[in-house]
This record gives C-alpha cells, structure tokens and sequence, in this order.
C-alpha cells in the first residue's frame, strides 16, 4: 500500500493506492500550527472510509510520499533560523548589492530590500582563490577560528559559507566547513561549492544561506514527521516532493532544504501531463491547480514540464533568490477561500488574502466573516452544502448570504445572486490573467492547448476560464480533487547533479568537459544504487549556455554522456540554436557558444503501472436537479449528476453541475461534458 499526502493551504490531500493500484481520495482540513496533525487527520479520513484501523491500514504501508509548503511559510514569514554567511574578504555585501535590476526602473521612493542574513551577522574569511583555482591570498586559520567564536557569541543556528570562486577550487571553503564542524559542533552549515556549483556569486550565496537557514526547522519537521508516521504504525519508506517534479528520501530533504522549498505546485504537471495525453493525445496543456489559497499554473510544452531558473520567492529583484530550477509555476492569490472586497473606489477585488484553513470561509461555520469564492458558489447553488466533501462537512448557506449581501452587494448595489456571480467573474479574471502572463513567456497559444483543471476548487469556474481564454478541451481528472497528491504518486526519484566547467566551441576541450561529465555521471550512478528502483535510472545531461556575446544563459540538451568527436559538439551546437530559436525566436549560428555549467539529471523509477486507476466504490447514478445561478439564465433548475458513477462516453450538455465526493464541475450553458476511460471529465467549452 502506497500513500501520498499534500499539504496545502486550506486543505491536506491523501491518496491511498492498495496493492492492486486501485486509488482512493480524501480530504482533511489543514492544521497550520501543527502541519503533521493534518496529515494524521487525513489518514484516519481514510481509514474510518475504509473501514479498517487506521494502525492496520499503515501497517501495510511501503511507501509515504509528502509534499508540504512548510519551508515556503517559513522564509515568506521569517521564521528561519538566525542565520550567519561567511564569505570571502571584501565581498561583506553580496546578499546587499545582489545583482542589479529593479522591477520599477525610474521609482526610487520604493525602499531597497534588506538582505536575506543581516549584515551583522556576515562574517569576512581572509584568504582569496583566483578564477583559475590558484591561490593568491593564504588561508588564515587563526582568523578563521576566531570569527568562529563570535558566531557562538551572536547564538547563530546555522552557516551559509559562500566563498569567490570555491567552484573551481574549494579546499578554502571546505576548510571552513572542518573547522566548524569541530569548533561550532551541532550548529548544521551548507558549503555553496557543494550545494549549488555555480558561477553566479550572488546567487550561490543566497541559496546557500536559504538552505542553511532551513536545515534546523525543516530537519526537525522531517524528523517530527518521520517519527509521527513510525508511532502511527507506518514503518515503510518515507519520500518527500521536491522542487523539480520528482521525490527524495526525507533525510535528503533535512539535508538540504532548498531542494523542498516549492514541493506543493510541482506534482500537478505530472499528473496533468499524463491526463493530456491519456484523454486528448495532446502534448500541450496549461495545468492549472485551484487550492483554497492559491491558484497554481504550469505548462506541459511538447510533453516536458518547463524549468526555470528565475526562482525569485517574492518580487523579482526584491524578494528571495533560491538560485536553484524549479518546475516553471504562476502563483497568484486566488482560491476557494480568496476573500472578496469592495474598496473605497466601489471596484470589487477578490483576493490575495484568504482566509485560509482557520476560520476558512464563512459558509465553513467556524468562525470566518468575510466572503470567499466558496461562498460565492454555495449561494449561486453551485455547491451542495449537504453534499461538500461527501457529506462530511456541511456548508452555511445563509451566513454565505448575509456576508455577500453586507460585504459586496450593498456597496455595489447589486442583489445577493449578481454579487456572487461578479465575485467568480473577477476570480476568473485574476486566475486568466495568471494562465497569459506564464504561457506568453513560453510561447504557447493557449488556444492551442488542453486546460486541465486541478484542485478541489477547479470545478467551479474552470468552464468560464477555458472561455475566456479560447481553449476548445477542458479535462478535470478523476483525481482533479488531489492533483498534486496523484501528480506524486506518478513521480520518480529524482535528483539533479551540477558542475561549474568554462567551454567555448570555438575552442572545444573534449577532455576537460568529459571529465566534468564522467564526474556527474558517476554521483547520478551512485544515487542510483541507493534508490531501491524497480528498473535502471534514467540520466539526461543539460547545459548552460550562452552565445559569447551574452550575458545570461539558457539550458540546451546534450544528447549523450561524452563528448567522443566534433561530431557530437555539432549536435550540441545545433541544439542549443534550436532551442535559443523557439525561447526568443531567433538564432545566430555565427557565433560561439560559451557553456558555464553542466547538470546531469537521475531519474529511478518507483512504479511500474501508467497513470492511476481510481476506485469508484460508493458511487451511485442519481437524477435530481437543483436551482442554481448563471448569468446567461439567471437562476434555473439544472441535473445534478454523480460524474464518477457515469459510464465511458457519457455525456451531459450544460448548465448542470457534475459532483463528486471531493469536487463539484459547474457545467456552464453551452458546454459538453463527455466522462473519458481515465475516469474524467472532457469539456467541450462552448459560447466561445
């Protein structure tokens, strides 16, 4: 038995898959001040569904796999630990200067962002390694030594060291690390030639101070975690989500942090590429994850999931550089629990506050008093406040009513079902906004490509969005509810190796690259041997690179793990053209090409069955109708249909609404909704 937890904001997602591949979902509301008893909560779910002990149930357990935004809140909130950097003599101001730019070129009122490790508690290591690894400045251990004491003074938890040019030679800065370890003892540190090999000082600098920053909160997390599932009678393998669309074990995660910090958004593409192609044999699709905070947005592009190394935690220019790839992802404030407002002007905003787990929306009944998306569809009748969640929660409807009509309609002057209807308009609007801004940057014609509609809240505007934006297919997945929770159950072990080596093509050193190559391959090989896969891994290599008269690089296939002739350097240059070509549209053959880094891709896979096969125990047909809102009909008696207990090539024509245990699909006039063999819903979206 297989389970796979993700932590969201509002709700924690489980799927349980049997031995026989058969998957069941459910949900349980997220406990913020305490993440793991969510995820407790969310297996006694199962278990009382199942009918078993909740012991028994993860006593048949092999393998746990967990996403959480625990080290996500944690640096968006400053609740890291107190940090120090020690880095190279004269650079004090690394994480200060950063690397230029301003988001606002001409605003000079707008204050400059502090650093991520305060300026006092960066520390200078006397000592200088040249670009070319010679040393032209000694190392001095005394100083050293003595910089160490003031870190105990200042009660620091944990060290970033980022020292010039470490990548090319780091016995300074492994150094460092020796005598920390002896004279700082239990105090964790991250060396930056280790974690992230790159020439960018800035940005190795600050992902190593984030990593160090994280390693004691989520090192305790992962051990609370770990110790939690073990008491609860699971002793199997316990994974957790990385940033990168794949999983490493837990005690890789608390050793380095940084690779976690996106863990939630990553897995929906994995799942939402499989759907795409298993349902409309399309390889592109925008893959778009409704929680109840936020609203999540991906790309499949030709059937891979974009990277990107921009990975700004805030604003750019201003915010948190992680310094590391992530799966391309568009996060704005808008969810289920988006809370919507009318400002001093008379506009109506909704989001990006929310109102979370607790109290959650007014409808939930504990507490909340301000209007959300999900109150907006329990009164439009959208939402079924006997039947949310399968009956286990019911909804408020009138408090839904009174908070719309105090909160919206009065100031607007509208009646209570327009001002419901206009606070899913602009949700919708936001969430559109959020689908164009990521797909021009990949050059995607959103037209052109399948919707898929994720997360328990996607059902409710998902038809609207599709609409708006021109898309002919919208597919909500059997397991659309727990996306991010099926997308890791679907995913593979993963790891990524990096190594800085300086390359031109009008001077190729076959040698010198190969042994950077051989170097990588043969740390992927070792991780391989530890992953207990059920097939031989997978290694892919990639480089950055750049034509020489650029600044910045983008990543380019290399199409196998050695360079053996010009040959093979060919096919690399053709490649990186080529993909210049379709990111900016243009290519420039005349020039040379300079490569910074290297980085070779592990994959092991975990499972060997294709796509997951949802149990559809407890679903029963039933014929009823419901009054519910639409703009284009106003209030209207609709068919509300069980969608999990109709049959393959089943169709039903809008308006109605299609329910599940977990979600409710808002079939829109105009619409098709056809159930596909995977189990979902296609969509037609009509009045284009």
């Amino acid at each position: 038995m297989r389970f796979a937890c993700d932590t969201g904001g509002t709700f924690t997602d489980l799927i349980v898959e049997d031995d026989d591949g058969v998957c069941r979902m459910f949900k349980a509301s997220t406990t913020p001040s305490d993440p793991v008893k969510g995820v407790l909560d969310a297996l006694q779910v199962a278990a009382d569904a199942m009918g078993v002990d909740r012991t028994a149930m993860l006593e048949k357990g092999s393998l746990f796999i967990h996403g959480t935004t625990h080290a996500i809140n944690a640096i968006i909130t400053g609740r890291t630990a107190r940090t120090a950097l020690l880095t190279t003599q004269g650079h004090r101001d690394i994480l200060i200067l950063r690397e230029g730019g301003r988001a606002e070129a001409f605003n000079f009122a707008v204050p400059f962002p502090d650093p991520y490790i305060p300026r006092a508690l960066t520390f200078e290591v006397p000592g200088r390694i040249r670009f070319d690894g010679k040393e032209i400045a000694p190392f001095d251990e005394a100083e050293i030594i003595r910089q160490i004491g003031r870190l105990k003074a200042e009660d620091v938890e944990a060290v970033a060291v980022c020292l010039l040019w470490s990548v090319v030679n780091p016995a300074h800065e492994e150094r460092v690390g020796e005598l920390l370890e002896k004279h700082l003892p239990g105090v964790p540190y991250t060396l930056s030639h280790r974690l992230n090999p790159s020439l960018r000082e800035f940005r190795r600098a600050s992902s190593a101070a984030v990593d160090a920053s994280l390693k004691p909160l989520m090192g305790h997390y992962m051990s609370s975690l770990q110790e939690r599932l073990t008491d609860a009678g699971f002793a199997g393998r316990v994974l957790v989500i990385t940033s990168n669309a794949g999983v490493i074990d837990a005690r890789d995660a608390a050793s380095a942090p940084i690779h976690i910090v996106n863990s939630g958004p990553s897995m929906a593409p994995v799942a939402g590429r499989w759907f795409a192609q298993a349902d409309e044999g399309n390889d592109n699709a925008i893959v778009a994850d409704t929680g109840g905070t936020t609203y999540d947005v991906s790309l499949i592009r030709r059937g891979l999931i974009p990277m990107t190394r921009e990975t700004w935690i805030g604003e750019p220019h201003r915010g948190v550089m992680l310094g590391f790839p992530w799966v391309d992802v568009k996060s704005v404030g808008a969810g289920g629990g988006s809370i919507a407002w009318v400002d001093n002007g008379g506009l109506l905003h909704v989001g990006p506050q929310s109102a979370g787990a607790v109290p959650g929306p007014v409808a939930y009944g504990r507490g909340g008093t301000l209007p959300t998306v999900t109150d907006a569809s329990v009164v439009l009748g959208h939402l079924d406040p006997e039947f949310f969640l399968g009956g286990t929660m019911s909804l408020d409807r009138e408090g839904a009513e009174a908070a719309i009509r105090e909160y919206v309609a009065e100031p607007l002057g509208m009646d209570v079902a327009a001002a419901a209807d206009a606070i899913l308009a602009v949700a919708t609007e936001n969430m559109v906004q959020a689908i164009v801004d990521i797909t021009v940057n990949q050059g995607i014609d959103p037209r052109e490509a399948v919707l898929i509609g994720g997360g328990g809240a996607a059902g409710l505007n998902s038809v609207r969005i599709a609409q708006r934006l021109g898309c002919s297919t919208l597919v909500i997945p059997s397991v659309g509810a727990t996306l991010s929770a099926a997308g890791a159950l679907m995913s593979d072990l993963k790891a990524e190796y990096h190594a800085a080596c300086f390359a031109s093509t009008a001077r190729f050193d076959r040698d010198k690259v190969n042994e950077t190559l051989a170097s990588l391959r043969g740390r992927c090989e070792e991780f391989a041997a530890s992953s207990r896969a059920i097939s031989p891994p997978a290694i892919r290599y990639k480089a950055e690179a750049r034509y020489d008269t650029q600044v910045w690089e983008i990543e380019a296939p290399v199409r196998g793990e050695s360079f053996e002739s010009d040959a093979d350097v060919d096919a690399f240059v053709a490649d990186f053209h080529a993909a210049h070509k379709d990111l900016f549209g243009f290519d420039d053959p005349a020039s040379a090409i300079e490569v910074v880094g290297w980085t070779a891709t592990v994959t092991c896979a975990l499972r060997d069955a294709d796509g997951l096969k949802l149990s559809e125990v407890g679903a029963q047909k039933h014929d009823r109708t419901r009054k519910a809102y639409f703009s284009a009909t106003g209030w209207t008696d609709v068919p509300v249909c069980r969608f999990d207990a109709m049959e393959p090539g089943e169709g039903v024509t809008g308006p109605a609404l299609l329910e599940n245990a977990l979600t409710t699909v808002v079939i829109d006039p105009g619409a098709v909704a056809t159930r596909r063999a995977s189990g979902g819903l296609s969509i037609a979206i009509g009045g284009k």
